[in-house]
């Protein structure tokens, strides 16, 4: 892509648009995931309204719009150019994004979606309506500031595109991710995207003297990261995760959850939690660490970690 809106610069307002069938809805999910706050077919004419109200607020609850806007709002789009005329009178910095696609693309996500084109109420073909709709929002695509022909796109396609477009720099490495520890015998994880049993290594629990102590005890934690098994392990760990981030990243995840598991998630599982962590924001990952069951750990003065 040829065009980039510079990262300190990026517009207090989108207005999204574009022919049906050609990725609104999954923009308008997009937008959202970027911080937008978005508002789906609006009718043009309360464009200024909602603008006005927004910039009223306090600054801490004010987030960059997303306006959808497009022929379902049927006669009142024909007062789209006098509302755009109002917000350039205002100084509000906008952009306007069009989404388009090939007229037997559009066709044949129609009718997999088995939706009605909202210009074929009267009974005239998916086909008719999509020349309809070209003739009404020509206008609009010809002031557009993008344009993003979505024919060959796959969901994750136009998340890079308009993560290139619209995100901040902060948000474009976006993904954010949660590591913590927990131990198998108080349940395995279901909201985990990778799970990594340590159970293997050398159990500290096993040492009267660390038995009571905890991962974030310095004498844990070197127990377990200078283990000759966990140096091993971690190689290979941050090789893996080497290879796994980029790709979460590229398919446009939002959220990542990372979950280590030992017996108890008192001692291995929290030393190398906290390590995992460490890693990935030494890379430049956002990343929050925390530890399921390290309470529930500490409170057992017997049973196995």
């Amino acid at each position: 892509m040829s065009y980039m809106i510079d990262t300190q610069e990026l517009p207090q307002v989108v207005i999204v648009t574009g022919m049906s069938g050609a990725g609104r809805t999954e923009a308008s999910h997009i937008f959202e995931d970027l911080g937008y706050y978005c508002v789906d077919n609006l009718p043009a004419q309360l464009i200024p309204s909602l603008v006005d109200t927004y910039l009223a607020g306090p600054d801490e609850d004010r987030r960059r719009l997303a306006i959808v806007c497009d022929a379902r709002s049927g006669q009142y789009l024909n007062t789209l150019e006098q509302q755009l005329a109002y917000l350039d009178q205002q100084a509000i910095d906008y952009r306007i994004l069009f989404l388009d696609a090939n007229d037997d693309k559009l066709v044949a996500r129609y009718k997999s979606s088995r939706r009605r084109h909202p210009l074929c109420a009267d009974g005239t073909s998916i086909a008719a309506g999509i020349q309809r709709e070209r003739a009404l929002l020509m206008p609009l695509r010809d002031r557009a500031d993008f344009v993003l022909n979505t024919t060959e796109m796959l969901p994750q396609d136009l998340r890079r595109n308009l993560g290139q477009l619209f995100a901040s720099q902060s948000e474009r490495r976006g993904l954010s991710v949660t590591v913590y520890s927990f131990g198998f015998k108080h349940g395995a994880p279901a909201d985990a995207d990778l799970v990594m049993d340590v159970r293997f290594l050398p159990n500290p629990y096993y040492d009267p003297n660390m038995r009571y102590l905890t991962g974030l005890d310095a004498p844990v934690r070197d127990f377990v990261m200078f283990q000759d098994e966990t140096v091993k392990f971690l190689r290979k760990w941050e090789d893996l995760l080497d290879v796994v981030m980029p790709g979460y990243v590229a398919e446009g995840k939002q959220q990542l959850a990372i979950a280590v598991g030992c017996t108890g998630g008192q001692h291995r599982s929290v030393a190398l939690a906290e390590a995992t962590g460490d890693y990935l924001k030494s890379k430049g990952y956002r990343v929050s660490v925390a530890h399921r069951d390290l309470e529930k750990a500490q409170r057992k003065t017997g049973g196995q970690e």
